[in-house]
């Protein structure tokens, strides 16, 4: 731990005010990277998936951060406050509806998700291309049934092309067959990201509502909702960032270096 500077020799008060410049500098630039790198992360898996249908982008906030014992510094001093990602969120923004004119593909307007059944529970998804099982279940691309009102798998003649009315109502030869399970939540970000599109509730026995304001609309999907121009504009951005920043750890690493050298001459 640092003494307080009225501890050390006259001779080098002036580098300790500069070790402390460069281990400000140094912090500051480090924890900068460190956003950046996380940003990259986040804007690299907008862009991987923004192919995938009913995908989410995910955004970021930012905030400062000063420890404890930074704030707790003595009257006069400036404590080292680091930039940092606070929060990384979820943008449930609806997305465009492409028509594809195929019968198994949904859509959801407005609010809702479709429920699909995996082994460990299940997800929740806006990705509306299906298909059928050889069971004749409708299933996600990820081979996941898609669940009816009553919890059940969506079945029907696969031989057959299904007619699925806005409500959810599934019909075959003018008879209805089922009904496709629409659900919301009260608080989205109980919802935590699965991979791809898929998503899972974080809070156990939060029950999940049935939802009037959404409707199904057959042969469209929706497309994902992040910005591929934008990211890509804003990985140059980023990278320009982090260039500079890199620049600044250098400039820390000489002042450092100085320092230590001044310090030597001085002792000597």
């Amino acid at each position: 731990m640092m003494q307080p500077i009225s501890k050390r020799p006259v001779n080098c008060i002036c580098f300790v005010d500069e070790e402390l410049n460069m281990d400000a500098l140094m912090a500051a630039a480090a924890s900068g990277i460190r956003a950046r790198i996380e940003s990259l992360d986040i804007l690299a898996n907008n862009l991987a998936n923004a192919s995938a249908a009913g995908f989410k982008s995910d955004q970021e906030s930012y905030a400062l951060y000063v420890s404890p014992e930074a704030a707790d510094s003595p009257e006069g001093t400036n404590p080292t406050i680091l930039p940092l990602i606070q929060n990384r969120w979820t943008d449930f923004a609806q997305g465009a509806l492409i028509p594809t004119g195929s019968s198994m593909d949904l859509a959801l307007s407005s609010k809702g998700f479709f429920v699909a059944s995996t082994p460990s529970g299940p997800l929740y998804t806006r990705g509306g291309s299906f298909r059928f099982s050889p069971l004749g279940h409708l299933q996600t691309e990820d081979g996941y049934d898609l669940q009816n009102i009553e919890g059940k798998p969506v079945a029907a003649d696969s031989s057959k092309t299904i007619e699925v009315l806005p409500d959810g109502t599934v019909r075959q030869d003018g008879q209805e067959i089922s009904r496709i399970a629409i659900v919301d939540f009260d608080d989205p970000k109980a919802l935590v990201k699965r991979g791809g599109n898929y998503f899972k509730s974080t809070a156990p026995g939060t029950p999940v509502a049935s939802t009037t304001q959404s409707e199904i609309r057959q042969g469209q999907l929706e497309k994902g909702n992040g910005d591929s121009t934008h990211a890509a504009s804003s990985i140059v951005t980023i990278l320009r960032q982090f260039e500079s920043l890199q620049k600044a750890m250098a400039i820390g690493a000489d002042m450092n270096r100085r320092a230590v050298e001044d310090v030597a001459k001085v002792s000597a």
